[in-house]
């Protein structure tokens, strides 16, 4: 990467550096590619009692598709009438690719566009009991806007990641408990659970047709988010989080951004949650990255049978590139997973994993995850089943966060320590606003405080 350009992902191949949301999103908003694309809906009156109502907090990439998927979900009328941003470039360009595609069912007057750090208080006070707000800023501000939506008794869909830290994690836990008393449904956005191939091999594994599962292997490297040092005009505060990938505070950092989703597959696999994480990790010695960041992470989960999971993020240019998830039974080998979260699922005769040895694979998809996550969601809404994603997600997100902490403080890290941890980076979130100190500060080189293994807690 350029040192003097501060934009993530420079360096990466293609769409590799992005979701797929992310990356329908920034090519204009085709967003669609859903099976559900070109079917009529039914006009949408403010006054249909049956009309379920939006707020969008958040309007990059990720916001704006899952608005899009959103709106695509069949089963009656849905309308976007809200949206808030720290910024106003980004909700005014996501309320353009919206209003695009999908004309008066955006229904967003510059009375409902709300922008600022309070923001997602003036758009969720728009909706009214029944009423979805998508929590779609990145995972410094989840548990706040959570909390929030959750008080005033509204319907949630949350993007990955949930939480930065442990502490985190532990608040979106118990703002779900609530959820739940209040009857309230929750999505949350690890959409491979709602594939359907994938959700035919889980079928195929708990019936035995692999045998014990004893390895699970995860990979996503790709050429790497070295980030130059950071330039801007005014607040240091603003300029991390228009480039959160770069910071632990504000977004997880890379790692737990790009793999929470393998870290999600591989504990669904094994039906439970790690006992232990053991990693290593570091930069390359070329590195002149000023972010927080780490290179590379590799990863050896444990879970409580013994069976083990290793998960592998590399972000390195000129290097070889995988993005997929494997599983080896005691009768045979599979892919779980493949790239760009393709629903690239088969089951093969034995461990040789060839395409000339493939035994068995899943009927085609006809909705995609993303789409299928908010069609389940919006039925659940709208037939008044239970439904509240919460309490896993967060648990993959604890997952992730083992593995992150195994690397950075160069031990082991057990589940256990890492539900009675309260450890936060940024442990005054909820009173940020735009004339805060910025949570990290670089130092005389422009290079923000990397994890020193031995020394460094977050934990």
């Amino acid at each position: 990467m350029n040192p003097n350009n501060n934009s993530i992902g420079q360096q990466n191949t293609g769409a590799r550096a992005n979701s797929r949301r992310e990356f329908l999103a920034q090519a204009g908003l085709t967003l669609a590619g859903s099976a559900l694309a070109g079917v009529s809906l039914p006009n949408v009156h403010a006054a249909e009692d049956n009309t379920i109502r939006l707020a969008l907090i958040g309007c990059g990439g990720r916001g704006t598709g899952a608005a899009a998927n959103a709106l695509d979900a069949p089963g009656g009328p849905i309308k976007l009438i809200a949206m808030a941003d720290i910024f106003r470039d980004r909700l005014d360009n996501s309320l353009r690719s919206l209003r695009e595609k999908y004309g008066q069912r955006v229904d967003v007057p510059s009375e409902r566009q709300f922008v600022g750090f309070d923001a997602y208080k003036k758009a969720i006070d728009c909706l009214r009991p029944g009423d979805v707000a998508l929590l779609t800023t990145h995972a410094a501000f989840r548990a706040t806007h959570f909390d929030y939506a959750v008080e005033k008794g509204v319907n949630v869909f949350m993007e990955k990641t949930f939480a930065p830290d442990p502490g985190g994690v532990k608040r979106i836990i118990r703002a779900g408990e609530i959820a739940d008393q209040k009857g309230l449904k929750v999505g949350c956005g690890l959409m491979c659970r709602h594939s359907s191939a994938r959700r035919a091999l889980i079928e195929k594994i708990r019936d035995g047709a692999m045998g014990d599962i004893q390895l699970i292997r995860a990979y996503r490297m790709d050429s790497g988010y070295r980030m130059g040092p950071l330039k801007y005009q005014g607040s240091e505060l603003l300029a991390q989080i228009r480039i959160p990938y770069e910071f632990f505070w504000a977004s997880s950092g890379i790692f737990i951004e790009l793999m929470i989703h393998q870290i999600d597959e591989c504990c669904w696999i094994k039906d439970g949650w790690p006992v232990t994480a053991h990693g290593v990790g570091g930069r390359g010695p070329d590195s002149t990255d000023c972010s927080q960041n780490f290179d590379t992470y590799s990863i050896e989960y444990t879970f409580a049978d013994g069976t083990k999971a290793l998960v592998t993020g590399r972000y390195i240019p000129k290097c070889y590139n995988d993005f997929a998830t494997f599983l080896h039974g005691t009768k045979c080998a599979a892919q779980f997973s493949g790239d760009i979260h393709a629903p690239t699922v088969q089951m093969y005769k034995d461990q040789r994993i060839t395409q000339q040895n493939v035994a068995w694979r899943p009927e085609k998809e006809q909705v995609d995850p993303w789409q299928a996550e908010w069609n389940d969601l919006i039925d659940a809404i709208r037939k008044n089943k239970p439904y509240n994603e919460t309490r896993r997600a967060a648990y993959s997100n604890l997952a992730a966060i083992m593995g992150r902490a195994a690397v950075h403080m160069g031990r082991i890290i057990t589940w256990e320590e890492a539900m009675a941890s309260d450890f936060k980076f940024c442990p005054d979130v909820d009173s940020l606003n735009e004339n805060s100190p910025a949570p990290v500060k670089a130092d005389a080189q422009g290079r923000y405080p990397a994890p020193v293994p031995g020394v460094w807690k977050e934990i």
